[in-house]
């Protein structure tokens, strides 16, 4: 079900000239700081109204802090004091006091409800503060922002693992007249998801048409929906929002497993905001079409001061390609980052040279790449020729030169291989559509044999291929992302089928394995959710799965319970504690389990 928005209440039509402010009303107290807690995670909702300043919420980032704040989700089932259609008229303080009183006196209170009421600042700030001291509350229904008539210039909704589900709960938020002012839009961190990205663009779009209508349409400034596995699908749609709305000066859309199609149409509507001065999309697969793509869209932009394609795997065609673009225009560049791309030392070299003229230039990061010890002096002299050396970022991460033909032969093979694996997708999809039931039935077709290229001829080579399992077990065996991504899209169907569900200890030990390839990486962390999804969906939905066992055996293996078996604990708790994080935001997740887990997080 979608997840209401928080109360966050503004101007009604009685509320006289003076000016809104910003309301954050608090569902819960933690120490000094205010924070929403949802039932799907910590809900921090931030809505500005015009000529209010910028309010940043910093969120812890510790790995076993975010799994605890994660488990602290919780249901409501009762404890509600409704309001609900009572028309009431809160403009002050005085107003308030009775509903105040009535919170005061609701022992256990959950949930609030003020919908179909007008709620204005001064009674809205005093039943936040009343709300302060309910520790058990929830949840805070009401469409308070629309009824009341405000007007929003931002809505931060980040760090929530809402999903597609809750899009559709701020969907007619977004489609009203409260947010046709709205200039910054903050959604990172929410797992949206592909579907979820389509139903933002659709609203976002609508949201255009109608405010255009009434002669002010949407000017939308800053976009921001990093870590949201978007995927080509989720981008392309709001990328052609973008294009329609054509006012935006920042996107922020990092780690969201978007390849080149994505990164192309991204690339085309960015063209059309001719006011954008930071473009984000670090962690992202370019290749050299999407860097080409977006390199001449670049070159048509005046404004754009941070560029930020870092981890994107340009490589050194796609570098070469916006090292052109930076030498011919962007005169107000201040930033430029392409670390961790693949970048060899000639290409890095163009890039360096392109900077020449960029007065405004604070920081090239060019780390990470493959320029080897003579490129990375190479690239110091070339700066310090401009007097720019202080400007470069450090290289100590540089890998090392690779050998150029090798480095060439392996491109060539990647991108082949990127487009078999797309053509592979397309025929997968087609399937499905072509046999619905076959996934239910648990008969999944096994994954269409690679093409794997001869290294002399470069012609594909004839495959004996063995079954899938066979696979399967190699990576359960030795487990690394390198293979768990060589198994394909069907990796998790594959690694969920070849597992004995019935039996907690193997469950876990699948699930540690696949874990332990965790990377913050777009294309493998996407592959060890998919996985985790797959086999623990078919776990916990299986009558003889004991759930209690496989979380006392996770336990143990994690070294968070002593057993007598006397089981040596696993050294790194990172990708388990990352796909846990993930696996108990998940509907099949058994809610009973959540307090159970909690405990040993936070003890």
């Amino acid at each position: 079900m979608p997840y209401p928005l928080p109360t966050v209440l503004g101007r009604a039509s009685n509320l006289g000239p003076s000016p809104p402010k910003m309301l954050v009303i608090p569902w819960h107290r933690s120490g000094n700081s205010k924070r929403l807690i949802s039932p799907n995670g910590p809900l921090t909702s931030v809505c500005r109204f015009p000529g209010e300043p910028t309010n940043v919420t910093n969120m812890a980032s510790e790995d076993i802090a975010k799994l605890a704040e994660t488990l602290a989700k919780t249901q409501v089932a009762g404890g509600q004091l409704s309001f609900k259609g009572k028309s009431l008229k809160l403009n002050t303080a005085e107003d308030a006091k009775d509903v105040i009183k009535e919170i005061e006196d609701f022992d256990g209170l959950e949930a609030l409800r003020l919908e179909g009421n007008t709620v204005g600042v001064e009674a809205a700030r005093v039943i936040a503060k009343a709300l302060e001291k309910k520790s058990e509350l929830k949840i805070s229904l009401g469409e308070g922002l629309i009824t009341a008539g405000a007007q929003l210039v931002e809505l931060d909704l980040s760090d929530n693992a809402f999903g597609p589900d809750g899009v559709r709960g701020f969907e007619a938020l977004l489609r009203s007249s409260t947010c046709f002012t709205l200039h910054e839009l903050k959604l990172n961190n929410c797992g949206m998801g592909a579907g979820g990205g389509k139903i933002l663009a659709a609203a976002l779009t609508e949201c255009h048409r109608k405010s255009s209508a009434q002669g002010k349409p949407l000017a939308l400034k800053v976009f921001v929906a990093g870590r949201n596995r978007l995927e080509n699908d989720g981008a392309t749609a709001l990328a052609e929002a973008f294009g329609i709305i054509g006012t935006l000066e920042e996107v922020h859309m990092p780690q969201n497993g978007i390849n080149h199609p994505g990164v192309t149409a991204l690339a085309q509507a960015f063209a059309i905001n001719p006011l954008l001065r930071v473009i984000n999309l670090n962690d992202n697969t370019f290749t050299e079409k999407g860097a080409v793509a977006m390199a001449k869209t670049l070159k048509t932009l005046r404004q754009v001061e941070a560029i930020n394609f870092g981890d994107c795997l340009v490589r050194s065609k796609g570098a070469v390609a916006i090292a052109d673009a930076v030498r011919g225009g962007l005169p107000k560049l201040k930033e430029l980052n392409l670390s961790f791309c693949e970048i060899k030392r000639d290409a890095a070299l163009s890039v360096a040279e392109a900077v020449a003229d960029k007065a405004e230039l604070e920081k090239l990061d060019l780390n990470g790449n493959t320029l080897g010890e003579e490129g990375c002096e190479q690239l110091q002299e070339v700066l310090d020729g401009f007097n720019m050396a202080k400007v470069l970022a450090s290289l100590s991460d540089d890998e090392g030169e690779d050998d150029e033909d090798e480095e060439e032969e392996g491109e060539e093979e990647e991108e082949e291989e990127e487009e078999e694996e797309e053509e592979e997708e397309e025929e997968e999809e087609e399937e499905e559509e072509e046999e619905p039931q076959q996934g239910e039935q648990g008969e999944e077709p096994a994954t269409p044999p690679r093409k794997i290229l001869d290294p002399t001829s470069g012609e594909p080579a004839p495959v004996l291929s063995s079954p899938p399992p066979a696979d399967v077990s190699t990576f359960l065996a030795f487990p690394s992302p390198e293979k768990l991504l060589r198994l394909g899209p069907k990796s998790s169907v594959l690694i969920a089928q070849q597992t004995d569900t019935s039996d907690p200890e193997k469950v876990v030990s699948a699930f540690l394995k696949v874990s332990s390839v965790f990377k913050d990486e777009a294309a493998v962390r996407t592959a060890v959710q998919d996985a985790v999804d797959a086999l623990m969906k078919k776990a916990f939905g299986s009558s003889a799965f004991n759930s209690n066992a496989f979380l006392t055996r996770l336990l143990i293996h994690m070294g968070l319970l002593k057993s007598e078996d006397k089981i040596k604990a696993i050294a790194n708790l990172y990708g388990p504690l990352m796909a846990l994080n993930h696996m108990v935001q998940q509907d099949y997740f058994p809610k009973a389990l959540a307090p159970l887990l909690l405990a040993f997080m936070t003890k």
